[in-house]
């Protein structure tokens, strides 16, 4: 590439090579060719797409409920039978690369329960997505040329 850029594309840009599904026999590649799908990956693909649009809102991080004793040895944590403190509900998360944990009342915990299955779910399709795609590509004919 020149210093002016290829076709009009500044000089340092980063040139993506996108997927199309607008073509009548399936996925594309670009210019580059054509990638096939048999219909069982086909289905899967469907089936997959299906259940990302059915995802409501995700929320990330680890939902803990756990229940304690205290440091009181008086206390009836320590009794017996114990009545252990709690439960305390949590929620942990990465934010900006540090850990930020907040404690959810029950009522939230109800509320956003269905957020954190959906986003355990999500990552779970993705790695389908990732998985998928890969044998995909790798089956390319192309490969052993």
């Amino acid at each position: 590439a020149s210093e002016a850029g290829v076709r009009g594309v500044a000089s340092g840009a980063t040139i993506l090579l996108l997927w199309h599904n607008d073509h009548p026999g399936g996925w594309t590649l670009g210019e580059a060719g054509e990638v096939k799908l048999t219909a069982r990956q086909q289905k899967h693909l469907d089936a997959i797409r299906a259940e990302l649009s059915s995802l409501d809102l995700c929320l990330p991080g680890t939902m803990t409920v756990r229940t304690g004793v205290c440091g009181k040895s008086a206390c009836v944590c320590r009794g017996r039978p114990p009545r252990l403190h709690g439960p305390f509900r949590s929620w942990t998360r990465k934010v900006a690369g540090k850990t930020v944990t907040r404690y959810l009342s029950e009522e939230q915990l109800h509320d956003y329960q269905r957020f954190f299955d959906d986003h355990r779910r999500l990552k779970e399709l993705v790695h389908e997505l990732e998985e998928l795609s890969l044998s995909i590509v790798e089956s390319d004919p192309r490969w052993k040329r």
